[in-house]
């Protein structure tokens, strides 16, 4: 089993990886399909469904669908020349994809949302169709958005095409008990034997280059929501908080009246800074989503600003590990909220964040494995329940608790040897069983828990 560090860690837009980000990359792929098809297309149409339509609006699906199908995509976006297409598909009722003719798509009549049941592959699926001069359909894929930006089709998922294909690696451990094996008849650590696979499957030359954007892009999005303040958009009139709590902080130092405890509150603020960006639309790395991207940054932000000793040029061993732990999640469980609930994207962040940091600070790979386990099974049984369908509450709080869960996570794993009681795979394996008897109305519908019993406006 391989995901790559840069398959865990993509740079894309807020607020949702798997609601903004996936849908965009699925119209692109969608794109493709046209481009290389014989048929004369002359128009579109969409259907989303599941949680894709529940929480869509809030999470800016339509948005990112038509501005997917007008040829933007993720990691090249730019908000500017979005604004202006969309006012331009609006007023005439066409799109403009680069290597295609202009094709008629009425967003308020061409793109639908089903609140009927799921697709059967997953709860976030969605239909795009091309049609005829006459408005008959001539082609049509269905793709599911499962989660951290990852899309498939139905054929790719049904041929379990969603989990790897490539050369093969060193190290293709599937479960943590395979990978502690490894690392000890190695004598790796974890993060080397995963930069070995990166390696194998052609990553050498930028890996570097590739990990040092991840965060300069992670760190920036922290900066921009440490400065920036006013109410984020959607209607709830949620301000911005993240600013104002850094100032303060910041105003304390040197006056003796801080508290140990208030390192938590630093912790907090560098998550909630890029969770505020995130619900704003902002560039962010999923981490291993969207909803959950604030928890590794602030606690690689955390271990840089606050912990002696520490130092930027270990932030590959850190990712590395991290992406290592997300990939066993992700490969036997879910990353996915309308899956799995939030211990799926919060609790996976955490356990992520907790390995990396126990890494970078000196642990083993069973201390490294611990401190997954540890943050992963104190999230089991979290719900995702957005009001009004918006990344906002309760996900931005969630994420500087699980940047701290994390630290502590890391810090009880370092103050033992490395044995513990309950496995890291049987964490992942009960959360999997956890997030399938979850009842739908908790897994980023809006339809339970703080999202009916909150006022949304």
């Amino acid at each position: 089993m391989f995901l790559s560090v840069f398959d865990m860690f993509k740079v894309g837009i807020g607020p949702s990886s798997s609601h903004t980000m996936g849908p965009m990359v699925a119209a692109a792929r969608f794109l493709d399909v046209l481009r290389n098809s014989p048929f004369e297309v002359h128009g579109l149409r969409g259907s989303l469904h599941g949680s894709l339509a529940f929480t869509g609006v809030g999470h800016a699906t339509d948005r990112a669908t038509i501005l997917g199908l007008a040829g933007f995509q993720p990691d090249s976006y730019d908000n500017d020349k979005a604004e202006a297409a969309l006012a331009e598909i609006r007023d005439t009722g066409l799109v403009h994809p680069e290597g295609l003719p202009a094709l008629h798509f009425d967003p308020r009549e061409d793109l639908k949302f089903d609140f009927g049941p799921n697709l059967p592959g997953h709860a976030n699926g969605m239909i795009l169709m091309a049609t005829d001069a006459q408005g008959d359909v001539i082609l049509q894929e269905t793709y599911y958005s499962i989660g951290g930006g990852f899309v498939v089709t139905e054929a790719e998922l049904n041929d379990g095409k969603a989990t790897d294909e490539g050369a093969p690696v060193p190290y293709p451990f599937k479960s943590a008990v395979e990978m502690l094996d490894m690392a000890e008849h190695s004598g790796k650590s974890i993060a080397a034997m995963k930069q070995a696979n990166e390696v194998a499957r052609g990553c050498s030359d930028s890996l570097s280059k590739g990990c040092a954007r991840i965060w300069q892009v992670m760190n920036d999005c922290i900066d921009r929501g440490l400065t920036t303040d006013g109410t984020l958009p959607g209607g709830l009139n949620v301000r911005r908080r993240a600013k104002g709590i850094h100032d303060a902080l910041q105003a304390e130092r040197g006056m003796n009246l801080n508290a140990p405890h208030t390192i938590n509150d630093w912790m907090s603020a560098y998550a909630m800074a890029v969770n505020e960006e995130n619900a704003a639309g902002g560039q962010v790395v999923t981490a291993p989503t969207n909803g959950a991207a604030g928890v590794l940054p602030a606690v690689i932000r955390y271990w840089l600003d606050h912990v002696p000793g520490a130092t930027s040029s270990r932030i590959d061993e850190f990712l590395l590990t991290a992406a290592a732990i997300g990939g066993l999640v992700k490969f036997n469980a879910s990353i996915s909220g309308a899956e799995a609930g939030c211990q799926a994207e919060v609790g996976s962040a955490s356990a992520m964040a907790a390995a990396g940091l126990c890494a970078v600070m000196g642990g083993t790979p069973a201390q490294v494995e611990n401190a997954a386990e540890i943050a992963l099974e104190h999230h089991l049984g979290m719900t995702c329940d957005p009001v009004k369908g918006l990344v906002q509450v309760p996900c931005i709080e969630r994420n500087g608790l699980g940047a701290i869960k994390a630290v502590s996570a890391a810090s009880l794993a370092l103050r033992g040897d490395g044995e513990h009681f309950v496995p890291l795979d049987a964490v992942i394996e009960t959360m999997r069983q956890t997030g399938a008897d979850m009842h739908e109305k908790y897994k980023e519908t809006s339809l339970g828990g703080l999202a009916v019993n909150v006022p949304n406006c």
